[in-house]
């Protein structure tokens, strides 16, 4: 049973995230299984996240840039090698792992972040309050296909001959739209009930520290400007905004209890084998941002438990894992031989605690995980190397826009870079990161790739480009100035791309 939320922050699953909402059905699989500590995405944002997790591969390998660029339809997942081998596969909910989905703004957005100009892509970030106390089906949606999932156990998982894997995908804890916000109208509401709110410990609210404005990293300033945050805010804004979140977070939490309920009652939960986790985690206004898009623990780090037989009960497991590791793990749970070429460790060994005795042909697990990130609200390709106490974050080239270097154990914020006061530890790292990615020349290619694709949609517009571009979600921006606007993407479209080899 496999359950993946979208947009949940992964430290809410431990001590001291844990203070801040009731979440008992995460908490159950504490009790009876294991946690990860150190979980990470390997893209944060939907579709390149996924595109990790069901592939086994770290996204340049994917080469899934953007929630448009995903693998293709046919690309063979851990679940079609499952359902090969003999297993019953069922899907419910949110997948968000092949091309050509998201909104148009979404992929411009991403293909345009090169151009000289700065545009507010989504709506100021907000709360709504709906409903009464007695209202606990908030995301209706997300309810409907936990009980698809809920009534196959009961019906017919219950009467199978044959082991399942099932998949049960939500929307939960992402935002919701925003109508005011232009096309497809962005999703920066946080919505919730007062059923939900009061699961949440108000007074154990964190209230993030930003820096100033101009301190800022200019990839920072970039992220929070165009997702609106760089305005004022009051504190009870913010912790407005946190408050709702966690609340949906607690409501995502029911909809895995709902699945553990009806394996529990049909007697089939001592022999399944259940995880939860998430494509990646949510800032709620940590770094003055909101959402995902950056390599800050709050966006990065994910939820990851496992329980079920074979499993060591109330492990915390603190090795760096991240999501390019479930392909291999869900193929070692059904005894499939699992590819070589993966990007991904099975997770299996740690689980049960055997972790030293582990023999792979490839060797050892590493002691560090990758994730990057290549799409809209942030103007420059990022890597994120987690190893020990460090994250390190370069960008681009890895010349032209300044690294990012936080130790975790004395800074878990992440508020102080420390990358000029530690050149040695940099110089270390990005050897590293050199030697699993060819960085400058990924972020290179993502530059064509890019600016093909746009110059591709807009011929594809004619006569119609001028009015569409101006009416996506920066069009709040877009109308003040569209000449402007329209000649700085001209002026891009006209610079000389460096030619490399693909």
């Amino acid at each position: 049973m496999f359950f993946s939320a979208w947009l949940q922050d992964g430290r809410l699953t431990f001590y001291p995230g844990n203070q801040t909402v009731e979440l008992p059905f995460i908490n159950f699989m504490k009790r009876h299984g294991a946690v990860f500590l150190n979980a990470y995405t390997n893209s944060p944002i939907c579709c390149p996240s996924r595109a990790a997790m069901w592939s086994g591969l770290f996204t340049h390998l994917t080469e899934s840039w953007n929630n448009f660029k995903g693998l293709d339809p046919d690309y063979i997942t851990w679940m079609d090698l499952m359902q090969k081998h003999g297993y019953h596969t069922q899907k419910y909910g949110k997948l968000d792992y092949t091309s050509g989905h998201h909104s148009v703004s979404n992929r411009v957005e991403a293909w345009t972040r090169d151009v000289d100009f700065l545009l507010r892509q989504e709506g100021r970030p907000m709360v709504n309050l709906t409903g009464d106390r007695r209202h606990m089906r908030v995301m209706e949606a997300d309810w409907k296909n936990t009980d698809k999932a809920v009534a196959w156990i009961r019906e017919e998982a219950i009467n199978l001959t044959q082991p399942f894997a099932l998949y049960l995908g939500l929307n939960l804890p992402h935002p919701y739209p925003s109508p005011y916000a232009g096309e497809n109208f962005g999703s920066s509401t946080f919505l919730t009930s007062p059923y939900w709110l009061e699961k949440v410990m108000y007074e154990a609210i964190k209230i993030p520290k930003w820096s100033s404005l101009s301190e800022m990293h200019p990839v920072d300033y970039y992220s929070s400007y165009t997702k609106n945050c760089t305005g004022q805010f009051t504190k009870k804004e913010v912790k407005n905004i946190r408050a709702f979140y966690y609340a949906m977070c607690a409501e995502t939490d029911a909809m895995l209890g709902e699945v553990i309920s009806a394996l529990r009652d049909t007697g089939l939960l001592k022999e399944t084998i259940v995880i939860f986790t998430s494509d990646h985690g949510e800032l709620a206004m940590e770094h003055r941002q909101f959402y995902k898009m950056s390599m800050y623990e709050g966006s990065s780090h994910v939820p990851l438990l496992v329980m079920g037989p074979g499993i060591k009960e109330q492990q915390q497991i603190s090795n760096l894992v991240s999501l390019v590791d479930i392909y291999p793990t869900m193929l070692d749970i059904a005894g499939i031989p699992v590819p070589q070429n993966l990007s991904g460790y099975s997770l299996i060994p740690l689980l049960q605690g055997k972790a030293e005795e582990e023999v792979s042909p490839r060797g050892p697990r590493p002691s560090w995980v990758l994730s990057e990130f290549h799409g809209c609200n942030v103007n420059a390709s990022t890597y994120m190397l987690r190893t020990g106490k460090w994250k390190y974050i370069a960008y681009s080239d890895g010349h032209s826009v300044l690294p990012q270097l936080f130790d975790l154990s004395a800074d878990p914020d992440e508020l102080t870079n420390v990358a000029v006061k530690f050149p040695e530890i940099v110089n270390s790292l990005d050897k590293i990161l050199r030697s699993v990615v060819n960085y400058p020349k990924v972020s290179s290619y993502v530059q064509e790739y890019n600016k093909k694709q746009f110059i591709s949609w807009k011929q594809s517009l004619g006569q119609n480009y001028s009015a569409v571009i101006a009416n996506l979600r920066w069009h709040q921006d877009w109308l003040k100035k569209p000449k402007k606007y329209e000649k700085a993407i001209d002026e891009w479209l006209s610079q000389r791309i460096n030619k490399i080899n693909t």
